[in-house]
């Protein structure tokens, strides 16, 4: 293993562990040049994955990618690390599974939107915002109305149409009022 910092290609373990939900196996080595410490992680080689993308153009499938805008869309959300890494390593055993080794960009979103919600509201629509490109207050909106009424929203619908049934925050004022529990409304 090549480290890091010198580039030396010695380097001795000084601990294994199982890591990921048993996916993977954690080291840590000490290079036998420089000293110093640096973590490995030993995974499964899978099958790669093709993802295509929204203007079709087909890449690889890329862990880091997703796991960046996820940790973007949890930010000062309070989940820590290790949740967002079992996040991605469900989504990514799930992706694994399938027969097909295409998959959309458009899947890829439905299924961390679906693996977000439970864990964080607030994850789930600051992911929503970006992945479903809202253009306004509206389609924030119609996702609250979505969260609160217990339905998933409609990966297919319109986000800058109205929402077939109005929901209590069109109905409230374009201002932010005490609601005399200590919370605020919309």
């Amino acid at each position: 293993m090549q480290c890091p910092f010198c580039e030396h290609t010695e380097s001795r373990v000084l601990e294994s562990r199982s890591a990921e939900s048993g996916r993977s196996i954690r080291r840590r080595r000490q290079c036998l040049q420089c000293q110093r410490r640096f973590t490995t992680y030993e995974r499964i080689e899978f099958v790669p994955i093709t993802v295509i993308k929204r203007d079709e153009k087909r890449e690889s499938f890329d862990r880091s990618k997703l796991l960046r805008g996820i940790v973007r869309a949890c930010e000062k959300t309070g989940l820590s690390s290790t949740q967002l890494e079992v996040l991605i390593d469900e989504l990514e055993a799930e992706l694994q599974q399938r027969a097909v080794r295409e998959v959309t960009s458009q899947e890829i979103g439905d299924l961390v939107l679906q693996h977000l919600r439970p864990v964080s509201e607030v994850a789930y629509v600051r992911f929503a915002s970006v992945y479903r490109q809202f253009q306004g207050i509206r389609d924030f909106v119609e996702t609250l109305n979505h969260l609160r009424s217990g339905h998933p929203t409609d990966a297919n619908a319109d986000p800058a149409a109205p929402p077939e049934t109005p929901g209590e925050f069109e109905s409230s004022p374009s201002w932010a009022t005490p609601s005399g529990t200590g919370n605020w409304q919309l």
